[in-house]
C-alpha cells in the first residue's frame, strides 16, 4: 500500500456545475495501483480514486478503463486524479471538472 498522503480537497462551490457533490466523502485509497489490473497482470496509464469509496482504478487512457467502469457499476460518479501534481476532480455523470479552491 502506498504511504503517499492524499491532501483533502477543498471544493469551491462557485465554480462547480456538478449536482453530485454530496457523494464526496473523506476516503483513503484502497491501494497504490489499479486493483483490477494488478489482479490480471495488466498495466495502466494513470490512476484515479473514487471519492465515494476510495477505490483506485485506471483511467480511460488505460486499456481496461476500470475507473469509469467502477463509476458505472457502483453509481459512484466522482473521481480525482492520483497523479503527482494533479488535484482535479471529475464527475462522470455531469461531465465536468471540479477544481479545488
Amino acid at each position: 500500500m502506498s504511504t503517499r498522503t492524499i491532501r483533502p480537497m477543498v471544493i469551491n462551490a462557485r465554480t462547480i456545475r456538478c449536482t453530485h457533490r454530496a457523494v464526496i466523502k473523506p476516503v483513503r485509497p484502497d491501494g497504490s495501483g489499479c486493483a483490477e489490473c494488478l489482479a490480471v497482470g495488466d498495466e495502466w496509464a494513470h490512476l484515479r480514486m473514487c471519492l465515494t469509496c476510495g477505490a483506485v482504478r485506471c483511467c480511460d487512457a488505460s486499456p481496461n478503463q476500470h475507473a469509469s467502469k467502477h463509476a458505472r457499476s457502483t453509481s459512484h460518479p466522482i473521481i480525482r486524479s492520483m497523479e503527482p501534481g494533479e488535484d482535479w476532480i471529475w464527475c462522470y455523470v455531469d461531465e465536468v471538472y471540479i477544481e479545488p479552491a
